[in-house]
């Protein structure tokens, strides 16, 4: 194959620079910044909407800032921004591009045409603006001919009744009610003679050798030993020192047989305490269970033996201790749990109140606006 003629390779190298030349341009196309901006309607009556949409064409690294409307602002003189609308943001050319779009809704409330600048858009360092735009708006039209059906001006209209508007305050007047109701309701109770807190007195515990006592002493006014029952005396005397032994020494002494009574009371006392209450026992064993009879001044013997022992074996109570009293009687309790009643209710009434009388002032408050 011969070589190439010069007029062949004049082409090429023409065809290549045109190829560079294209890619260049379309890489130019594709970087470059677009601001576009579209309005809905050029022709409006006086008080209807119309949107206008700007678009933004740019490379996804690039920052572009849109025009900083607000909603009641104004477009130029006479035109009214009603809302200005969330950006819309499109990624194009798999990420590389990028497109924002955002509507704004206008208004006008004077019949005129409107001259609207250009709305001027800054990517990163450059400014750029769109292309301006030309509103009319019309006045409305009347028929002067048919003044018959001309109507006046129609009188004020009561807004329609919202229980969420009112829930509000009719729970919180609910709430007055029962904090007023509540709180007669326990002054009666109070005024009555029933107190808040009922005051238990408990009665002092008596020591085991004053019960022991006073329990020997009955039987002693009773004399039943000086009659032929001297089973029951003996019953009544031992089950008393039973009872004293079980407090004083803390085992059961009621359930014992008196020779383990004796033996278990050889750990805590002294032989000769022992010794007159073993032959107190062993009496009482043959009356009650032998038919045994004594004499009345062995029964005063037994009896006074019982008494030596509880007083050898008792325990000293210190004389000043004395029960816990209320701090309050119960008519000075009485009083006072009525005075905090009222205190406590009126407060809660009052802040009751004054929610309420809140949330009637804002709920006025925004039915005036």
């Amino acid at each position: 194959m011969g070589p190439e003629s010069p007029t062949i390779t004049m082409k090429r190298k023409i065809f290549i620079l045109w190829l560079v030349l294209l890619c260049t341009g379309v890489s130019r196309l594709m970087a470059q910044v677009t601001v576009d901006v579209k309005i809905d309607s050029l022709q409006l009556l006086i008080g209807q909407q119309t949107g206008i949409t700007l678009s933004v064409s740019c490379d996804a690294d690039q920052h572009p800032v849109l025009p900083a409307l607000q909603d009641r602002s104004q477009l130029t003189p006479g035109v009214e921004v009603v809302k200005v609308c969330p950006v819309d943001t499109q990624m194009l050319n798999e990420g590389k591009r990028m497109q924002l779009t955002q509507r704004y809704i206008v208004t006008a409330f004077d019949s005129a045409r409107y001259y609207l600048p250009p709305l001027e858009v800054r990517v990163d360092t450059t400014a750029y603006k769109s292309k301006p735009l030309a509103l009319l708006v019309y006045t409305v039209p009347v028929d002067t001919t048919q003044v018959d059906q001309f109507f006046g001006v129609k009188d004020i209209e009561e807004a329609p009744f919202s229980w969420e508007d009112w829930s509000g305050v009719v729970y919180g007047s609910l709430g007055i009610i029962l904090l007023l109701l509540l709180t007669f309701v326990m002054l009666v109770w109070l005024k009555q003679g029933n107190p808040i807190i009922r005051i238990v007195r408990h009665k002092a515990k008596l020591p085991p050798h004053q019960v022991a006592m006073n329990e020997i002493q009955r039987i002693k006014d009773e004399r039943t030993w000086a009659s032929e029952d001297s089973k029951e005396y003996y019953t009544q005397l031992t089950d008393t020192l039973r009872n004293y032994i079980q407090e004083r020494y803390g085992f059961r002494a009621m359930d014992m047989t008196s020779s383990e009574i004796i033996e278990r009371l050889m750990q805590e006392n002294d032989e000769t305490a022992i010794s007159e209450l073993r032959q107190l026992f062993q009496t009482a064993d043959l009356v009650k269970f032998a038919k045994f009879s004594t004499m009345v001044n062995e029964n005063d013997a037994n009896l006074v033996t019982a008494m030596n022992y509880i007083n050898q074996t008792k325990l000293e109570v210190d004389p000043n201790a004395k029960a816990e009293e209320p701090k309050y009687s119960p008519e000075e309790i009485r009083s006072i749990g009525m005075k905090w009643t009222l205190r406590i209710g009126i407060t809660l009434t009052s802040l009751a109140i004054l929610t309420v009388a809140v949330l009637v002032i804002l709920r006025l408050v925004d039915l005036l606006n």
